[in-house]
């Protein structure tokens, strides 16, 4: 483990320039969110109780800090007008939501987000595990997710195009929570058969998002290689080491495998390669400078833990539609070291943060 959380001295200077780039891109995106002109109405409410202007404040990504915390519940009903900044009127403008299995679900507008964000994401899968004009399959959470419309888009942008079947997760946390489980398996059973179906109507469907769950329980049912499929988009639940490595013996029969990490208010964090000899651990990295993850104490959350460290997910999202500095998340992780390729901190073996309440159901998909 110590020489996998070194920091080789030919890296230094990339991550020395992408923090310099975070930061110029941290003081742009605080001047369009912050100036009248182009700001959203909650922001500029914001500076005036603040007392003083973070435009002139807030000087690089560390100064964020001065902010204070992003509140989970400012997301949780009110007008969404509020969030929509000045600089993007007239644009059309979406709603997307994320939880909402209990209470008022937290809400975000988009316009461009997703389509940036998933077009980022398209350069880092391999063209021969994902090929390109290949159509695709969402099988997995769509509503009022952005998860369906961003993947369609991926899909359009690599020149396929893409089916979806749906999964309803808060319909899963009301039946798990009464203990109805057999309506769960039957839930499920419905979902794989709709997948089965398209994937022996349409042979162009080559690659495939779903979640950990779901693909285990496809993979029950079918072979993945005998279905055409040749690369798999993972996203949703943990996925521990012990998962992973049955993932790759037992399930994938060598189809390309891209886990990430993300959801709806900080887009996509991809993964360094998986390797046996890394334990099967899943080292997840940011899309810096427009969002970053890192892993702080939980007691202090303004102090980001030392490499190998455990502690609490906070996202930093930084786009001209969404500003959203400092949100604790609902997980934790270790923080690990800069890669090659993402010259920038990563988090490894994301999981749920032990010490919230437990009633909550997690790891529905």
């Amino acid at each position: 483990m110590a020489t996998a959380l070194s920091i080789s001295p030919e890296l230094e200077p990339r991550m020395a320039a992408a923090r310099e780039r975070l930061d110029a891109w941290t003081r742009e995106m605080i001047e369009w969110h912050f100036s009248p002109e182009t700001g959203a109405p909650f922001w500029l409410d914001y500076a005036a109780k603040l007392g003083w202007d973070p435009r002139k404040e807030v000087h690089n990504y560390q100064d964020l800090d001065k902010l204070g915390f992003f509140q989970d519940e400012w997301l949780r009903g009110g007008p969404v007008e509020r969030w929509i900044p000045r600089g993007l009127a007239g644009k059309p403008i979406y709603v997307f939501e994320t939880g909402g299995s209990t209470g008022v679900p937290k809400s975000r507008i988009s316009s461009e987000d997703f389509r940036i964000d998933y077009e980022h994401f398209s350069t880092t899968l391999p063209d021969d595990g994902f090929p390109k004009g290949a159509d695709w399959v969402h099988v997995g959470p769509s509503g009022p997710r952005r998860l369906r419309l961003a993947v369609e888009h991926l899909a359009q942008h690599r020149g396929g195009t893409c089916f979806s079947v749906d999964l309803d997760p808060r319909w899963v946390i009301k039946l798990i929570k009464r203990g109805a489980m057999a309506e769960v398996e039957a839930y499920k059973r419905h979902v794989i058969d709709q997948a089965l179906t398209i994937l022996k109507a349409h042979d162009s469907v080559k690659c495939m998002f779903t979640t950990p769950k779901l693909l285990e329980a496809l993979c029950e049912r079918i072979s993945l290689r005998k279905a055409g499929i040749q690369g798999i988009f993972c996203g949703g639940t943990e996925m521990t080491p012990q998962w992973v490595r049955f993932a790759h013996e037992e399930l994938l029969e060598g189809v390309a495998f891209a886990p990430t990490y993300g959801n709806t208010l900080m887009g996509l964090a991809v993964s360094r390669p998986v390797r046996a000899e890394d334990d099967w651990a899943i080292v997840y990295y940011p899309p810096s400078p427009r969002a970053m993850v890192e892993v702080v104490d939980p007691a202090n959350p303004s102090q980001v833990v030392g490499y190998g460290e455990t502690g609490r997910v906070r996202l930093t999202t930084l786009t001209r539609e969404f500003f959203m500095p400092r949100f604790l998340e609902r997980d934790e992780a270790e923080r690990d070291v800069p890669y090659e390729k993402y010259p920038w901190d990563g988090v490894r073996n994301v999981r749920p943060f032990q010490k919230l309440d437990k009633s909550v159901v997690e790891g529905v998909y």
